[in-house]
């Protein structure tokens, strides 16, 4: 047996011998923002339920159990913090301008509802939490929404893994013939995916026609006595203490139906985050 087969060994022995832990402590951590995805784990210990190395309602209790942990500490801080985490979470996505958004949109469409299904949506994972927090919304009304949620998502990765072990199976053994050559292609395909989000990023902001204003200077001119125009822009859902006094607060898909409403003879600042 070469290097390469017995690391790949080595790595199965030790998920079969620390399963639930693994398991635990992983999705723990994906649900605290870390950028581990947990899916592969998952997978591969729905592989192990089927072989008999583990059973699936501790499998299951692990996953859901540390998702619970980690999201209510996000409701938490989502309540007593507000808009503040919200900004924390999104500087570690590639898409801080549209977490928050696609987010609140969803909230706002459709409730609590929208917890069924973040976490299978990329940006919407972490977010949900904290907005909900923010919303005031009862914790034990979060709580349950929230367990099927993840009861959904752990249950359809290890359902997937069960289903499609001999596959998996060849996964693994192709990985091992590979040997250093996967670290590559998975290092290389990981850099390609990342450099594409930044390359799309930048483009979106560059189509941006609109003057960017710092609060400082806001503030300066606000102070000077200047007559300015202020719209809020940020979703329905009331995730801060208190609206910016003045303002004309309006969905970002309503500015061109309600365009009339903004004057035409003062400068007008859009407060969007």
């Amino acid at each position: 047996m070469n290097a390469s087969h017995s690391a790949v060994a080595e790595t199965i022995a030790f998920v079969e011998r620390h399963g639930y832990a693994l398991i635990f402590g992983w999705v723990l951590a994906e649900q605290s923002a870390v950028p581990v995805p947990s899916a592969p784990l998952l997978l591969a210990a729905g592989a192990l339920v089927r072989a008999g190395k583990l059973h699936v309602a501790p499998a299951l209790a692990c996953s859901v159990g540390a998702a619970l942990i980690a999201d209510t500490a996000w409701f938490l801080l989502g309540r007593r913090r507000g808009g503040r985490i919200l900004r924390l979470v999104c500087r570690i996505s590639l898409e801080p301008d549209s977490c928050v958004r696609r987010t609140e949109d969803a909230f706002v469409k459709y409730g609590l509802d929208s917890l069924l299904i973040a976490k299978f949506v990329p940006g919407m994972n972490t977010v949900a939490a904290p907005m909900a927090g923010g919303s005031r919304t009862a914790y034990w009304r979060f709580l349950l929404y929230d367990a099927a949620g993840a009861c959904a998502w752990s249950g359809s990765f290890l359902t997937a893994g069960y289903v499609f072990s001999d596959q998996l199976e060849d996964v693994f053994a192709y990985a091992s013939r590979m040997g250093s050559g996967l670290l590559v292609l998975v290092l290389g395909l990981a850099a390609g995916w990342i450099g594409w989000k930044l390359l799309q990023r930048r483009r979106f902001l560059r189509k941006l026609a609109v003057a960017r204003i710092a609060p400082e200077e806001l503030r300066d001119r606000l102070k000077a006595g200047e007559s300015l125009f202020m719209v809020d822009l940020r979703a329905r859902l009331p995730l801060e203490s208190h609206a910016i006094p003045g303002a004309l607060r309006m969905a970002p898909e309503e500015l061109a139906a309600r365009g009339r409403e903004l004057p035409r003879d003062r400068d007008i600042i859009l407060f969007c985050s």
